[in-house]
């Protein structure tokens, strides 16, 4: 009788608890959510979306990994993302790249790994496209050092009349594409 009593009264606890709990059903489903489920509806909710590109170039696998900013009516050269500064190319973490074979970037040698991706752009004058040691960097170029610098080479922006919303890097014909509102980056890569 003391046993049914007790969970009688625990049951009524659970239920008189679980009753008055203020939390929605949404927060209840969160709340049992794993930390990657919840890293994952992070990462598709977020403003700049992560977009990965994995295909081939020169006949070998490649892959690219950046967030997607959108221009959102901002002045973006030289202002949003200042001329003679590294820029991440790209938004929240570094964008990176994977190689997985030994390549050519604008003639000179990449080893086959995975890089960070930087540029620096210039008002008047090509382009410098830096290829990092330092890949998986959370922070983008506010933790990019110099030192890491495995690549740099300088390539010449191409300005087009129509204008993009959003950053893509494309794996297209002469290797790597970069554009983002009037900008076209095209990085020969064999």
């Amino acid at each position: 009788m003391k046993i049914q009593y007790l969970i009688w009264v625990s049951a009524i606890a659970t239920l008189l608890f679980t009753s008055c709990d203020p939390k929605s059903s949404e927060s209840i489903e969160k709340s049992a959510m794993s930390n990657s489920d919840m890293e994952s509806e992070e990462v598709e909710n977020r403003p700049s979306p992560l977009e990965v590109k994995d295909g081939m170039v020169a006949g070998k696998a490649f892959k690219v990994h950046y967030g997607s900013p959108a221009v959102k009516g901002r002045v973006l050269w030289g202002d949003l993302v200042p001329y003679n500064v590294v820029w991440r190319t790209g938004a929240n973490e570094a964008t990176y790249v994977e190689l997985s074979e030994d390549m050519t970037v604008e003639g000179e040698l990449l080893k086959a790994g995975k890089y960070s991706l930087f540029t620096i752009p210039k008002e008047n004058a090509s382009w410098t496209i830096i290829f990092n040691s330092e890949w998986d960097l959370e922070h983008g170029h506010f933790q990019y050092d110099e030192d890491n610098d495995v690549l740099r080479v300088e390539v010449d922006p191409v300005w087009e009349e129509n204008s993009q919303e959003r950053l893509s890097i494309d794996l297209e014909t002469p290797g790597l594409v970069i554009r983002w509102e009037k900008l076209k980056l095209p990085i020969t890569i064999q």
